[in-house]
Formats: structure tokens, sequence, C-alpha cells
């Protein structure tokens, strides 16, 4: 199976740059082991069950917790489909398969 997470989380009560914190939770998503793609409004992150993928999202969020965040935004998404792997990099090539190379 092949569970596609895509999150972005940050604190809303620590100012208005978000980069300090926002490393801290790619440094955890990072230190897991699975394949991501960090993009500028979101990482993507791909699992092999829906508990690893859950369980990524708690560990960022105690991240933030640890270092005193009150008040935590996130955006998660899910897209899990039985029988394939590789997605992350599986559905670019799809897409460039029938146009070419697409801006990275």
């Amino acid at each position: 199976m092949s569970v596609l997470l895509e999150m972005a989380m940050f604190p809303t009560d620590h100012g208005e740059s978000k980069s300090e914190h926002v490393a801290q939770v790619i440094k955890v998503i990072r230190d897991c082991g699975y394949p991501y793609q960090l993009t500028p409004m979101a990482t993507i992150i791909e699992t092999e069950q829906i508990s690893e993928a859950l369980e990524i999202v708690q560990k960022c969020y105690d991240v933030l917790d640890s270092l005193d965040c009150n008040r935590v935004y996130s955006t998660i998404k899910f897209d899990i489909r039985k029988g394939y792997k590789n997605r992350l990099t599986g559905k670019v090539k799809s897409i460039e398969n029938k146009i070419g190379e697409v801006s990275k």
C-alpha cells in the first residue's frame, strides 16, 4: 500500500516568520526515514501504512509542543492506494512520460 501524506504545520502564536519552527518540523520528517518532498507550501511524505503517516503527524505536533507553541495550524491530506509503491516519484514520472520534463 502507498500512503501519500501532504501536510503543513506551524505555530500561529510565535510571530510572522515561521521558518525556525517549520525547520524543526521538517527535521522530524527527515529523521523518520520515509521518502518526502518539501515544497514551499507543504511537505509530501510516502509511507506504507496509514498508522505510520499518523505517527509522523503526531511527532511533528510534539516537537512544536516542546517549543512552547500554544496554537498550531495544520493542513493534512491523504491519498491512500492499495497495491502500489513509490508514488511520490512515480506520479511525476507518469506525467513526464506524457509531456516531457516538468519544472522541479
